[in-house]
């Protein structure tokens, strides 16, 4: 079992590794999210309320920022949902998202090795990453909702609750 002593020491040398100096902001922030999935500014706040009470959230989005900036923390952005931050990094995997619940988790590179994707025409661009959204129901949503609402729903999937697609 790793002690909290252990714990913060490996976090503060991943900072020193990122050419990132050592503050108590950081290294609460990145271990608030280690293993954690995905959260957003305000999760992270109010994990850090009691550790560090006199942090704003402004200081928590900078932190995140320069975090997120310097590759120790991925950034994503579903459509109608604040900014996500998770520890997951350098893999290239993709997301699928609830339209009920807005419940996020990770997939898995959709084929291959990063991009993952080729586009037909990358018009002259050298591309690195391909970033995926999936929309779905979440099996807990799936549970929740019962046969004859779906089948009664001119909307059974919560597609309506997607982003619109732009011409």
């Amino acid at each position: 079992m790793t002690t909290p002593d252990v714990s913060r020491e490996r976090t503060a040398e991943r900072l020193r590794s990122a050419g990132l100096k050592v503050t108590a902001p950081r290294v609460a922030v990145l271990e608030a999210l280690t293993g954690t999935g995905h959260l957003d500014a305000d999760a992270v706040h109010t994990r850090l309320r009691d550790e560090l009470p006199g942090t704003s959230v402004q200081s928590v989005y900078n932190v995140l920022g320069a975090l997120a900036e310097a590759g120790l923390l991925r950034k994503i952005e579903p459509a109608g949902s604040p900014a996500l931050y998770e520890s997951r990094t350098g893999d290239n995997h993709h997301h699928v998202v609830c339209t009920r619940c807005h419940a996020v988790a990770d997939i898995d590179c959709v084929v291959g090795e990063p991009p993952c994707l080729e586009p037909g025409d990358a018009n002259g661009f050298a591309i690195h990453t391909a970033e995926v959204t999936f929309w779905g129901l979440c099996a807990d949503c799936r549970r929740q909702l019962d046969a004859s609402e779906r089948l009664d729903s001119p909307d059974p999937l919560g597609a309506s609750a997607l982003p619109e697609a732009s011409a």
